[in-house]
């Protein structure tokens, strides 16, 4: 590689409240049938940030995975018992611990942003959001590789202890 690489430093801008306190039984996507309600609490010094943020109807959250213990380059992911390479998942034990989910707006009252479709750990650090645009986030055409026949385990299946260790 001829590029230089230098460090990379974030700040959380808030932090993401939902009722999972543990990793394990949590949902492993915001569309599972246990993800839940919670919210999105930003620094106030950033309030201004959600300026019309209120009139999307969902929102893409790109967060710090906290609880995340190693990297790993392959994994066996939640929906297969096949090991396969970390950045065709979306396990938690990547080289940069970084998450995002796509959750339902529901409303937002000074820093404080109410949400649905949560599958993220209570006190999450959060990095950014951005808005949820189908236009630009949805394509129409699409490949699911390994997943192609196990997307559908995706609103039963919940999270356990195979990376906390």
């Amino acid at each position: 590689m001829n590029e230089t690489i230098t460090n990379v430093t974030f700040h959380p801008i808030g932090l993401i409240h939902s009722p999972f306190k543990e990793l394990s039984g949590m949902p492993i996507q915001p569309t599972g049938e246990t993800s839940a309600a919670g919210t999105v609490e930003i620094l106030p010094s950033l309030i201004d940030g959600l300026k019309d943020l209120d009139g999307f109807s969902h929102i893409i959250l790109i967060y710090y995975l906290h609880r995340s213990l190693h990297p790993t380059l392959t994994v066996v992911p939640f929906l297969d018992s096949e090991p396969h390479g970390v950045f065709a998942t979306r396990a938690p034990n990547r080289p940069n611990f970084i998450g995002i989910s796509v959750v339902k707006l529901i409303r937002i009252e000074n820093n404080i942003l109410e949400v649905d479709n949560l599958d993220v750990v209570d006190g999450t650090p959060l990095l950014d959001i951005k808005p949820y645009i189908p236009a630009f986030d949805s394509p129409t055409e699409f490949k699911l590789g390994w997943l192609e026949n196990l997307i559908g385990n995706v609103h039963t299946t919940r999270s356990d202890s195979r990376f906390q260790e």
